[in-house]
């Protein structure tokens, strides 16, 4: 065989296997649904941008801070702070600081104590929503609040969680 007729031998071959495999393809392509086109990614920062004036165009809307407080239940040789005292410290302390609204939640979680000692608890969650502009005297009230808690209930601490970031809020 003359090297010729070898590489026309092998364009045949392979222009039968892309053919055959065309075809798979064709036949594959025919099982499979049609998708819809790949939709066009903007980068993050950009989505962020327009995500917030997008939403300042439909709704007026002001920046708020968000801070969680986790309140324990446990105590040294006593019952758990219950619902009611809690609901109490609420009214007494929580809510003159904070009477424009916040919420509550139920929680479950449990706490390593100084001494290493693991500690599982039904816990209260204080969500606050405030005007950025308050932060510092706001700040100042949530400290009182923990603090408060501590010494009334017997806590070792009060969890303290604050969003950096400012969040939209429309009332």
């Amino acid at each position: 065989m003359t090297s010729t007729f070898i590489a026309r031998l092998s364009a045949i071959a392979l222009a039968l296997i892309i053919g055959a495999a065309s075809v798979s393809a064709v036949a594959y392509a025919r099982q499979q649904p049609t998708l819809a086109p790949t939709p066009t990614l903007v980068p993050a920062p950009v989505v962020a941008e327009l995500d917030i004036r997008d939403a300042d165009a439909r709704l007026e809307t002001d920046p708020f801070i968000r801070t969680e407080l986790f309140f324990g239940s446990e105590r040294p040789d006593k019952p758990e702070v219950s619902d009611v005292e809690f609901k109490q410290f609420l009214d007494e302390q929580i809510t003159p600081r904070f009477p424009d609204g916040l919420t509550v939640l139920k929680g479950f979680g449990q706490f390593r104590e100084s001494d290493g000692t693991i500690v599982q608890e039904s816990s209260f969650v204080l969500i606050l929503l405030y005007p950025r502009e308050t932060l510092r005297d706001s700040s100042a009230k949530i400290e009182e609040i923990r603090t408060l808690y501590k010494e009334r209930f017997e806590q070792e601490s009060v969890l303290r969680v604050d969003d950096p970031r400012a969040v939209r809020v429309s009332f």
